[in-house]
């Protein structure tokens, strides 16, 4: 699979945790700090059986050019929800912004 439209779903899960891994440790100490709530993901994908020694069946997320390429017969939605807590406590994860808050481009003009 070269065609970079197309990712392996476990490659697009991986990434949305790489994500809350990097800003809760971007937001350690902040003073206001945000829980992340449930995370709905929503993919088409295609489903390809794989030949060779670790073979199995892989779920490619296909990007809306490749979605309209593959065939109806292949493609299908998934969608499934992912509530991040934390590895060791199991309390949900915080993520936060070092630098404080104001109100100073509040209702400024474009």
């Amino acid at each position: 699979m070269s065609d970079f439209s197309e990712i392996e779903l476990s490659t697009a899960v991986r990434a949305i945790r790489e994500q809350l891994v990097r800003a809760a440790l971007d937001g350690a100490g902040a003073p206001i700090r945000f829980e992340v709530g449930p995370i709905q993901m929503d993919f088409a994908v295609e489903l390809r059986r794989e030949a060779g020694a670790r073979g199995g069946v892989k779920a490619w997320v296909l990007s809306a050019e490749a979605e309209a390429k593959a065939s109806r017969a292949t493609t299908h939605r998934v969608s499934f929800t992912l509530t991040p807590k934390d590895a060791v406590s199991g309390a949900p994860i915080e993520v936060g912004n070092q630098e404080p808050g104001g109100t100073s481009r509040f209702g400024a003009g474009n």
